[in-house]
């Protein structure tokens, strides 16, 4: 069923049929909603795995838990938002969706500046971008294309979050992780055809002493990369900090923790005065993903649970290695999971870059399962309707561990 989506959606879509649906609630997702008021395509509601987001309207529209979606609306011209497009097509179909559309033409012609959004204008414009580039992936199989790239700065954390799904709360002995990330993300970079964005993050990556170095060292390197530095609003960072990020694209993504994040009402000022494009968000509800256990599942079920998996493409580089997620990477720094190569790609041993661009290529295009994924509960974006998950649910984030916990070291 791959390429089942279609690039050209304007003509078809204006035309009267069945109900136009766009499917994930992306952060692009108002532009898309913008896009398609513009070239005159009625929108009759969004969808999306998560419960999370579909309490609130988005200009006007409704949005409608995707497994719900048939009682709806039996039938529906399907505008897919999300990145992997084809893990929405997949499921999509099993339902018996049949229309699926690109928002690519929707997009490559979108002028943020004429329409208001929630988000600022750079922030929205930064967004679109890297929704395009995932979306023309999708029509180019052989293109190697990573979304987004976590680059860990540091597994000590200002917080410790006893279900943190990075694991921090794990670490007896945190410590930053910076060494040689410099020649570590340029060797990946030679070697992919692109990385859509850079997310900065830890542990608490603004606890690293030298994290704006390691940032403004990313933008110099290659001022084209998009960088998005996540926090959790308990340090504000010096003013002569934030002037150094001064036309360059570095953006904050601000969760916020109520009180425990102590000086984000003072992170945010200071982003505010220095013109730094940032987006704060509450914490909410976090699926519940953080133990590390053995399973001894079957592949079969090992395979359900990474197709169930939300965040199997949050490519993640620790300690000079790429992997497909968080979990197996920090599972993996914390010698808690066996050393297993299928699970990541050594980017500072002496490879040819023939052979480095295909161990890359086999982990970024995996489409079963990886080692790791058997010492995970899974991390499905609804698990109130996931096939195979063994963790709690959805749970309230933020509670504080009063100190690391015991796991199994390997």
């Amino acid at each position: 069923m791959k390429n089942k989506a279609k690039y050209s959606c304007v003509t078809p879509l204006k035309k009267k049929g069945d109900p136009v649906v766009i499917v994930a609630v992306t952060q692009e997702i108002e532009a898309i909603i913008n896009a398609c008021r513009d070239n005159e395509i009625e929108v009759a509601a969004l969808c999306d795995n998560e419960t999370r987001k579909i309490s609130k309207k988005i200009k006007g529209l409704e949005t409608i838990h995707t497994p719900d979606l048939r009682k709806k609306f039996p039938k529906a011209r399907l505008i897919v938002a999300y990145h992997n497009m084809q893990e929405c097509v997949d499921q999509l179909s099993s339902m018996g969706y049949e229309e699926f559309y690109s928002p690519l033409e929707l997009l490559e012609s979108y002028d943020a500046s004429k329409h208001q959004h929630k988000l600022s204008e750079s922030y929205i414009k930064n967004k679109v971008s890297i929704c395009i580039e995932s979306h023309q992936t999708y029509f180019d199989e052989n293109r190697i294309h990573l979304r987004s790239l976590d680059v860990v700065l540091t597994t000590k954390c200002s917080m410790k979050c006893e279900s943190c799904c990075n694991l921090m709360q794990y670490f007896v002995a945190p410590k930053n992780t910076d060494d040689q990330i410099l020649k570590a993300v340029s060797t990946l970079e030679e070697n992919v055809d692109l990385i859509s964005e850079y997310r900065i993050i830890g542990g608490e990556p603004l606890i690293n002493r030298n994290w704006h170095i390691i940032v403004n060292n990313l933008v110099e390197q290659n001022n084209k990369r998009k960088l998005f530095i996540y926090t959790n609003g308990t340090i504000a960072p010096k003013e002569d900090v934030l002037k150094s990020f001064d036309g360059k694209n570095i953006n904050f993504y601000i969760t916020d923790y109520g009180d425990l994040s102590k000086n984000i009402n003072k992170l945010e000022e200071s982003l505010n005065k220095f013109n730094v494009n940032y987006i704060r968000r509450p914490a909410g509800n976090w699926v519940d993903c953080s133990t590390i256990r053995k399973h001894s599942r079957s592949p079969q079920d090992n395979a359900t649970v990474f197709r169930e998996c939300c965040a199997k493409q949050f490519y993640t580089l620790l300690s000079g290695k790429l992997f497909t997620c968080p979990f197996i990477a920090n599972a993996f720094e914390l010698k808690s999971i066996p050393n297993n190569r299928m699970d990541y790609v050594d980017l500072l041993e002496n490879n040819n870059s023939k052979d480095l661009r295909n161990q890359i290529s086999r982990l970024v295009k995996k489409e079963n399962f990886f080692p790791g994924c058997d010492f995970c509960d899974g991390r499905p974006y609804d698990p109130t309707t996931a096939k195979v998950y063994d963790g709690k649910g959805l749970i309230v984030a933020g509670k504080q561990a009063p100190e690391p916990i015991k796991y199994n070291e390997i």
